[in-house]
């Protein structure tokens, strides 16, 4: 069996940087990679600090990747199937071998609901369907938007992008609205306009933009669709190690980005708060950070 200091799972930009910080700590890591990154998806990001341009999410993870091998590190393109405590730490299940480690940083990120249409995925990487506001509204302002949900994160999302822009829709897909006369108003006040009619299916437009197509024969055409339908946490196995999640079902964490289990950090989406490229790498940072100096401590090296 195969002994490691860390395993990290995920290979997104939280997993990345925390495979980053831990070579350069000189720790034996191994970090495994299911290759369903949400940055994966990204056609390009604007809001990423340092890069006034943008960068494409498969080019930000390039760089991380060929950053890690300069390391001596590399992904391994595997599911992990389990994660069990042991007397030396825990035992990893993944893509047919088993490692011992010392300790966790689960880095396994969230999936966005997409809306019912047959190329979703490809509408998100032409940035027609796209899924966070505070990633690029400002891409949008001043467009005809489409806010695609009948939830509370949907009414949200739409009243975040009126900021932008004053042509906005909120397209239920045919479901029920039963709101609160307070959010009715909110909406109204804000002129966010609310369709309720039925939809046959949802098509790419003949230029760009997104539109819906309703029962019977009507068309609704908006320049971009967000997808308010919300997202779901990927935290099977942070649930099987008995760590604590929140309503939502994402990793609660303290300042240190430790979990409820001993010797178990977490970053990135998978964990309570902004869903940023650079949030989850300043987590991943201070996941690793922390687990070293607590190796350290261990090792009777720190006087922390």
């Amino acid at each position: 069996m195969q002994a490691v200091d860390c395993v990290v799972v995920g290979a997104g930009p939280a997993g990345l940087t925390a495979a980053i910080y831990l070579a350069r700590f000189r720790r034996r890591m191994a970090v495994f990679d299911a290759g369903r990154s949400r940055a994966a998806l990204i056609p390009r990001s604007h809001n990423h600090p340092a890069f006034p341009d943008g960068i494409r999410g498969p080019d930000l993870l390039e760089r991380m990747r060929a950053q890690l091998a300069g390391f001596g590190g590399q992904p391994a393109a595997a599911r992990v199937q389990s994660i069990r405590r042991s007397e030396a730490g825990f035992t990893v299940e993944a893509g047919g071998e088993t490692l011992s480690a010392r300790g966790v940083i689960l880095a396994t990120g969230v999936r966005d609901r997409l809306p019912p249409m047959a190329d979703a995925v490809a509408g998100v990487k032409a940035g027609r369907i796209r899924q966070c506001p505070i990633c690029d509204a400002w891409e949008v302002r001043g467009r005809r938007i489409a806010v695609i949900g009948s939830a509370p994160c949907a009414v949200g999302e739409a009243l975040f992008l009126r900021h932008y822009t004053d042509d906005i829709t909120l397209v239920t897909l045919g479901a029920p609205f039963p709101a609160p006369p307070a959010v009715l108003a909110l909406l109204a006040r804000a002129e966010i306009g609310i369709e309720m009619r039925k939809v046959r299916r949802i098509s790419h437009g003949a230029g760009q933009g997104v539109v819906f197509h309703l029962d019977g024969f009507g068309q609704l055409p908006f320049d971009v669709a967000y997808s308010g339908l919300g997202i779901e946490p990927q935290t099977e196995l942070a649930r099987d190690l008995g760590v604590e999640c929140d309503a939502e079902g994402r990793i609660v964490t303290d300042a240190r980005q430790r979990t409820s289990v001993p010797m178990v950090w977490a970053a990135g989406d998978a964990v309570t708060g902004l869903n940023q490229i650079a949030v989850a790498m300043a987590q991943a940072e201070i996941a690793a950070t922390g687990f070293h100096t607590e190796m350290r401590r261990r090792e009777g090296l720190t006087l922390l």
